[in-house]
């Protein structure tokens, strides 16, 4: 069946959809960190960067604070608040005390090398839009390294099939010496 839109008229209306995230997926993990007596975490804390200096920024847990809520209260990390971020990433859990940022990636959006799917209709945008989320990942876990802080990152099938696996991850990670 043809598209009653337009090309423009069609991307106009896609672009008001707005998506929900991986709401789920954070949700089980969050479930997962309480039943096994893991605390110290925050959820969607912005982090802002510039070179080997960060800030963490807002109190907030919710998963869509309003822009008022966090703006400028630094909890940790640098003391320079006049740096202007060179990238700033909102993780979905964050372990403040030991500087460990956690991201829950979707199979599908961030390719999955088990689970990554190659739309079949407009398959040039889909494989520019999984390569630069690729991209855009890799240099987020650079950007951060080079802060001082550890990433983890879960795929979304690992943390479905093999949930005990990823709460060692975490723990590995939170506990380098044991």
């Amino acid at each position: 069946m043809p598209d009653v839109f337009t090309k423009a008229k069609r991307s106009k209306v896609m672009s008001l959809i707005r998506g929900r995230g991986n709401k789920n997926t954070e949700i089980a993990l969050a479930k997962l960190l309480r039943a096994n007596g893991i605390s110290g975490w925050r959820r969607h804390v912005r982090v802002a960067v510039e070179g080997r200096k960060s800030k963490v920024e807002g109190k907030h847990t919710s998963p869509r604070p309003s822009p008022q809520r966090g703006e400028g209260n630094v909890i940790s990390g640098s003391r320079h608040s006049s740096l202007v971020p060179r990238l700033t990433v909102r993780p979905d859990f964050v372990f403040l005390k030991s500087r460990m940022a956690v991201f829950v990636d979707g199979c599908f959006w961030h390719s999955c090398p088990k689970h990554k799917t190659k739309p079949k209709n407009n398959r040039a945008f889909w494989r520019r839009k999984l390569a630069g989320n690729q991209k855009r990942d890799q240099l987020v876990n650079q950007t951060l390294r080079r802060a001082g802080w550890r990433v983890l990152r879960i795929w979304e099938c690992a943390l479905q099939k093999q949930p005990q696996s990823c709460i060692q991850r975490i723990e590995q990670c939170l506990n380098p010496k044991n």
